[in-house]
């Protein structure tokens, strides 16, 4: 018994480290972890199949990858006992020729394992690109599909980072890991197999490390589960939190608030690193122990293979020679690398099950407004609309609408007025069916538009609002927005009929005058004229126009109302107006409060009322007169 004190050491050792990590395991299983609303935790047989859906197209490419890696591991078998026989051979009077036939065998072995991993590596690196394109795609795709409401409700950080970092965190799946999982679970067959043969007695030895690799491994996945989670959280609130506070960067200058938002910043940095310490914290952990097993089984191996003369030892019945010694010691590395390299690879793993966590989670959004079954194409449209008892709320009880109807012919120019809140901008977003109505039915042409399609509904509207986005580029791709049947005649027509062409040409480059991030190269009224000549160059139907002509000079704005009359003879026209001057020629002037339709009529029409319209055309008349004086 005394001689086997050492072994049992080890195993006392071992047992320990094992115990105090089942102790961690239960506690983290008792507490109580707080995630996101919109969070999900998917089981990994889930995430697995999702993901390897995206892996199907490309079956034919993994099958090669598969036969390649076949070579490779020919290497991992063979080696050890090429080395064994070598170092029997020269132990031994040898003839030098046969030496040399045996080193050359295995160079050209590991010279094939060479030639095969770096195909391997190539394949898989083009096939994962393909596939993280794809799923990107899908991912910015399906954001495109998401209504307004739900668009507002997910800040643009995070959906930046489910169409970037998270698909990055992937790509170890496809280029690196099922392949080396794949491999590395042959290897150990392999190497289990030819150490059985070679000497069954010290392979049961080696095998009694196997539990204790099996259980720090399924310890180490809860624990690297959660801390991957908590680093994909920690950076989505940062890239959150720089998309939010780059583009409003002057404001913080302007209110001297640079300190305030460092610390804001230096805040969730500090989360983000506190994370990632944690997550090379129980990395740091698990591959030390793994490493540990591959020592004490080599501990043990010199232990029994020493004992008394090399050659000869008996070890529960059976003979151990110096040849099977050295194989031993190489299979063990063969058998413990890959395990070890599993800790790499679990760290990879989860950090890629944690990515397609966040990304399914957005392409599991059921968008809230959608296509019926039966919805159908509109060719083209005459511009009749017709609000009948359309209620509606963007929360639940909260009333923007109340049984509001009315009726628009086609070609004619509507205003809707009225103070802010009281759903004039809400009307215009449902007639474009950015939201769903709760109650009533809104009509284009007498048919319901939800018995129209989306995509066909929204290309016979020109959209002109206040607040113009301007995307980088060039003018001309900002006009037509990438369609390619529009020509330059016709970009430039569009400009001369808005006025826009009266600083376009004053430009060195034209149409090709590069456009900043938001357009912030030019004025407000530039921005308004290039979206006016951005609606007509796509010929829609009927125009709306929300508080297109707020906090623009006079100058532009004499253009703007240029412009405006122009465009009354393309189609119907709907307007949302704080200056009433603005729209004193419309057809019909709706004036709204809290949700319901106080008064219509024509701006004489309502005049002769004296009621609120009066009031508030007299109150903002009294202002100007004031102003000029």
């Amino acid at each position: 018994m005394r001689e086997y004190l050492p072994v049992l050491i080890v195993g006392a050792i071992i047992g320990t480290f094992a115990l105090v990590f089942i102790l961690a395991y239960i506690a983290l299983q008792r507490s109580k972890e707080k995630f996101d609303d919109n969070e999900r935790h998917m089981e990994d047989k889930v995430l697995i199949g999702r993901l390897l859906h995206y892996a199907k197209p490309y079956w034919k490419n993994f099958v090669l990858v598969f036969f390649v890696m076949l070579f490779s591991i020919v290497y991992d078998l063979l080696s050890p006992l090429l080395i064994g026989h070598i170092q029997d051979t020269i132990k031994d009077p040898f003839e030098l020729s046969y030496l040399f036939k045996l080193v050359a065998i295995y160079a050209g072995i590991l010279v094939v394992s060479l030639v095969c991993t770096y195909l391997q590596a190539m394949v898989l690196q083009k096939t994962g690109q393909k596939i993280l394109s794809q799923i990107r795609l899908d991912t910015f795709t399906h954001i495109e599909k998401l209504s307004h409401e739900q668009l507002n409700n997910i800040p643009v950080g995070k959906l930046v980072t489910r169409v970037t970092n998270d698909p990055n965190n992937i790509s170890f799946l496809f280029t690196n890991i099922l392949v080396t999982l794949c491999k590395n679970s042959m290897v150990v067959v392999g190497v289990l197999a030819a150490m059985l043969m070679l000497n069954y007695a010290l392979t049961l030895m080696i095998l009694c490390f196997v539990p204790f690799v099996v259980l720090f491994t399924v310890i180490f996945r809860k624990f690297s589960r959660r801390v991957h989670r908590a680093v994909s959280n920690a950076t989505t609130d940062l890239n959150t939190y720089l998309s939010e506070n780059l583009s409003g960067m002057k404001i913080t200058q302007i209110f001297n608030q640079e300190e305030n938002k460092y610390q804001d910043f230096a805040k969730r940095s500090a989360a983000l690193s506190k994370a990632k310490f944690n997550r090379m914290y129980v990395f740091g952990i698990f591959r030390p122990m793994v490493y540990m097993l591959f020592v004490s089984s080599q501990m043990c191996l010199f232990y029994f293979g020493a004992k008394g003369y090399i050659n000869d030892t008996s070890f529960l019945g059976q003979t151990i020679t110096s040849a099977t010694v050295v194989s031993f010691y190489m299979y063990i590395g063969r058998f413990f690398n890959p395990i070890q390299t599993l800790a790499e690879q679990f760290d990879m793993l989860q950090r890629s099950f944690a990515g397609a966590e966040k990304i399914f989670t957005i392409l599991d959004m059921v968008p809230q407004v959608v296509d019926e079954e039966d919805a159908i194409e509109l060719e083209e449209i005459k511009g009749e609309i017709e609000f009948k008892d359309v209620w509606f709320a963007y929360k639940p009880g909260e009333w923007v609408l109340k049984g509001v109807s009315f009726h628009v012919e086609p070609k004619q120019t509507v205003a809707f007025v009225g103070s802010t809140g009281s759903g004039k901008t809400t009307i215009l977003s449902l007639i474009c069916r950015n939201y769903d109505i709760q109650k009533g039915q809104i009509l284009i042409d007498g048919i319901d538009i939800r018995k129209i399609k989306i995509s066909s509904l929204r290309k016979h509207f020109g959209q002109m609002l206040q607040d113009v986005f301007l995307f980088s580029g060039d003018i001309r791709s900002n006009i037509i927005l990438r369609k390619e049947d529009i020509t330059d005649e016709e970009v430039m027509e569009a400009c001369r009929y808005v006025n826009a062409d009266s600083f376009i040409n004053k430009l060195e480059k034209g149409l090709d005058e590069p456009v900043r991030e938001r357009g912030n190269n030019f004025s407000a009224g530039q921005r308004q004229l290039l979206s006016f000549a951005r609606t007509i160059v796509h010929k829609p139907s009927v125009m709306i126009l929300d508080e297109a002509t707020a906090n623009i000079d006079t100058e532009t704005e004499i253009l703007i109302q240029d412009s405006l009359e122009k465009m009354k003879n393309i189609g119907t026209m709907l307007i949302v107006a704080h200056r009433l001057s603005t729209i004193q020629h419309s057809d019909n002037i709706i004036l709204l409060s809290h949700g319901e339709i106080l008064e219509q009529g024509n701006h004489q029409e309502l005049l002769k009322l004296k009621g609120n319209y009066y009031n508030l055309y007299t109150l903002q008349y009294q202002k100007q007169q004031m102003h000029k004086n």
